[in-house]
């Protein structure tokens, strides 16, 4: 049993970390098509309109909304699934595993948003963006932490997984709280028939995948509808799936699914949104765009907020005697691990999307720039960090 689970760690770290490495060309593919001659096609694949019509039901949006909205809807869905076994069975079900991610991941948004606020404040539009810096990209940290090899403690892996799934938490709760338009009180009517039907299949144990996720893609359509943010509709549907089957004893229908959706969102869903996400021109750039106070506080949020967040958070817990560090886990190890947790790439570009696109004002540029400024910085100073005090560790040993 213990060879199964660590098997399983194994490989789960080694598909994020792989992952991490494909988002990372994706992104740079993008970069280098959005500065060349090839931008305009670049923008015009991006602007592709995309209709769906089924009598008067109509849905047109663009192709980057629905990479946005539609693909990342079964990112989120994933999210879901791997915080409901975390949460029943897995690391979080412990609440001595619980405590100190907790309060790093808590660290690790409210310090970044600060900062943030501070560089932003008097300019309510750019005060949208205030939760930009506050997310971690786990696969972007992972893919970091593969580089440094065995030398990396399990139990270092096993904290930044926990504190970047707070993190998403928070990211969820913050999306579904600020990050809605006008509501429609007759689609929201929908999602919660679907909820109720969703808990029904749950209570009676019906186990058809196929049926959760038909009632799971009305959902999606309804939420779409009613203005809170699409994406939710995994997150919700993902809590609905039988963790265990009672029709099958040892078989898990929610195990299942993850498995499946690791591969198709680590190698296909992530890298599609960077590339249509992370096409920036660069040609432009000036001294007033660098120092504009969102390019300034994304990427300060990230890369200064998230260690003072996530490290100073840890260490106030462990002189109040709230928490311990994990064991196998050092200062420095946490140091390096609070560093790498500014790489925010997937979900700051995502959560800038929501935040910049309802106001009508164009700051994506600005937003996207600090994104990759900070995150860079981050992943550079962890890596650097790791690399020389775990080389010392090992040494000394």
């Amino acid at each position: 049993m213990k060879q199964t689970e660590s098997s399983f760690i194994s490989g789960f770290f080694k598909l994020e970390s792989a992952g991490g490495i494909l988002l990372m060309i994706a992104a740079v593919i993008a970069v280098v098509l959005a500065n060349t001659p090839l931008e305009r096609v670049y923008n015009l694949l991006l602007e592709t309109p995309v209709e769906l019509r089924i009598g008067g039901l109509e849905i047109a949006k663009p192709l980057l909304l629905w990479i946005n909205d539609g693909l990342m809807a079964i990112f989120f869905f994933l999210i879901g699934l791997e915080l409901k076994r975390e949460l029943i069975e897995g690391e979080l079900a412990d609440k001595k595993n619980v405590i100190m991610p907790g309060i790093a991941a808590l660290g690790g948004m409210v310090i970044p948003a600060l900062i943030y606020v501070a560089f932003n404040w008097g300019d309510d539009t750019a005060l949208s963006g205030w939760a930009i810096p506050a997310a971690t990209d786990i696969a972007f940290a992972l893919g970091i932490l593969s580089l440094l090899g065995s030398r990396v403690p399990l139990s270092a892996k096993v904290f930044l997984t926990s504190l970047a799934i707070f993190d998403d938490i928070g990211a969820i709760l913050i999306i579904a709280l600020f990050y809605t338009s006008k509501i429609s009180m007759i689609a929201l009517i929908l999602v919660a028939v679907s909820t109720v039907v969703l808990y029904l299949f749950n209570r009676f144990n019906v186990e058809a995948k196929s049926l959760y996720i038909f009632v799971g893609v009305i959902m999606w359509v309804s939420m779409l509808k009613s203005g809170v943010h699409a994406t939710l509709a995994g997150v919700l549907l993902a809590f609905f799936i039988p963790l265990n089957s009672k029709k099958k004893p040892g078989t898990s229908p929610l195990k299942s699914m993850e498995h499946d959706l690791h591969t198709v969102v680590a190698f296909v869903i992530l890298p599609i949104f960077a590339f249509a996400n992370a096409g920036i021109n660069l040609g432009g750039i000036n001294s007033e765009q660098i120092f504009h106070g969102v390019t300034l506080g994304v990427a300060l949020g990230l890369f200064a907020g998230k260690q003072i967040g996530v490290f100073g958070f840890c260490w106030l817990a462990i002189k109040l005697k709230i928490g311990s560090l994990p064991q196998g886990m050092n200062w420095s190890v946490l140091y390096g691990i609070a560093a790498l947790s500014g790489i925010g790439f997937t979900m700051s570009l995502f959560i800038g999307s929501l935040a910049f696109e309802q106001t009508g004002v164009d700051l994506l540029f600005d937003e996207r720039v600090g994104i990759i400024l900070g995150s860079l910085a981050s992943g550079l100073v962890g890596y650097f960090f790791l690399n020389r005090t775990l080389k010392k560790d090992v040494e000394v040993a």
